[in-house]
C-alpha cells in the first residue's frame, strides 16, 4: 500500500520558510514584497483561485494587489495596466489569471509581462531559460511536483521518469525539470502507442492530461512514485485526478491524493517565485 504524499503539509513547510525569509528581508532592507493579480470577467473558478492566492500572500507576509476588470475590458486597456504594473516598484510579481475572455489575446498579454515579474514563468524568455537550465522562475505546478518528489526522499537521478501530458504549462516543463535532475524521461500524449506499457516502466510517473482515472493500478510499476496533477469533476460532482486512486494506491510506493496533493503546491510555488523576484531585484541570490 502506497504512502500518501501530503501536499498540504509540504506546502505549509514551503510557505513557512517563505514567511521567515520575507520577514528577514523586511527587517534588513525595509522592503515589502508585492504580488499583483489581474482577473478579467467573472469566471467562478478563477475567482476561487484569486481568493486563494490573496490568502497565501497574507500568510507569508506579502502585499496583495488585486485588479478585477470587467469582461468587456479591451486588449488596449489590459496591456496598459500590465505596462503600469511592470513599472511599479511596489509590485515584484504579476499574474494574469487565465483563461481570459475570448476577445483577449492570451499570448500577447503574457508576452507583455516583464520577464523579471513573470511569476507564472509563461513568458518565452523564461520558458527558454528553463530549457537550458539557467532559470530564475519555474512554472508553479511542475515546481510543486518537484518539491513533492523531493519530500519522498526518492532520488531522481538515473530513474525512469514518465510524464503523461505535453502541455506548455505542465507537461513540457515537467519533463525538462526531471531531465535537469538526470532522470531518463519519456513524454507521453494522446498519440503514444501502448500508454500502459510506457507507464509500467516508470519509477516516477507524473499524470497531467485532464482525463479522469486514465491511469489504472495495472499500469503502475510496483513501488513507483505517482504524482497526479489532474483535477477533474465527475458527473456526480466529486473531484478526481487522472489516476484511479483506489487501484493505483495498491501498486505505488508513494502517491498524491486529489484533492490535497499537487493543488496546494501550485500556490506555494507562486509565492516562492514572487520571493525570488524580490530577491533578484535586491541583488540577492
Amino acid at each position: 500500500m502506497a504512502k500518501i504524499i501530503d501536499g498540504k503539509a509540504v506546502s505549509a513547510r514551503v510557505k513557512e520558510k517563505i514567511a521567515m525569509e520575507t520577514a528577514e528581508l523586511k527587517a534588513k532592507y525595509g522592503v515589502s514584497i508585492g504580488l499583483a493579480v489581474v482577473i478579467v470577467g467573472d469566471n467562478p473558478a478563477s475567482r476561487i483561485y484569486v481568493n486563494n492566492k490573496k490568502k497565501a500572500c497574507e500568510a507569508v507576509g506579502f502585499e496583495s494587489f488585486e485588479y478585477a476588470l470587467p469582461t468587456e475590458t479591451t486588449q488596449e486597456e489590459l496591456l496598459a495596466l500590465i505596462d503600469k504594473l511592470n513599472k511599479d516598484d511596489k509590485v515584484n510579481g504579476i499574474l494574469v489569471q487565465l483563461p481570459l475572455p475570448k476577445h483577449l489575446d492570451e499570448k500577447l498579454v503574457i508576452n507583455n509581462i516583464s520577464p523579471d515579474k513573470d511569476v507564472d514563468a509563461f513568458h518565452p524568455v523564461n520558458v527558454g531559460k528553463i530549457m537550458i537550465g539557467d532559470y530564475s522562475f519555474l512554472p508553479c505546478t511542475p515546481a510543486g511536483v518537484m518539491e513533492l518528489i523531493a519530500s519522498t526522499g526518492v532520488e531522481i537521478c538515473g530513474k525512469e521518469c514518465v510524464v503523461v501530458g505535453r502541455s506548455n504549462i505542465v507537461g513540457k516543463p515537467m519533463s525538462m525539470l526531471l531531465l535537469h535532475k538526470s532522470g531518463t524521461v519519456t513524454t507521453c500524449h494522446s498519440k503514444t502507442k501502448d500508454l500502459a506499457e510506457q507507464c509500467r516502466r516508470a519509477d516516477i510517473l507524473v499524470a497531467a492530461v485532464g482525463v479522469p482515472n486514465l491511469i489504472k493500478g495495472n499500469m503502475i510499476k510496483e513501488g513507483a512514485v505517482v504524482i497526479d496533477v489532474g483535477m477533474n469533476r465527475l458527473e456526480n460532482g466529486k473531484l478526481c485526478g487522472d489516476v484511479e486512486f483506489e487501484t493505483a494506491e495498491k501498486a505505488a510506493g508513494y502517491i498524491t491524493p486529489v484533492p490535497g496533493g499537487v493543488g496546494p503546491m501550485t500556490i506555494a510555488m507562486l509565492m516562492q517565485n514572487t520571493l525570488t523576484a524580490a530577491k533578484t531585484k535586491l541583488g540577492i541570490q
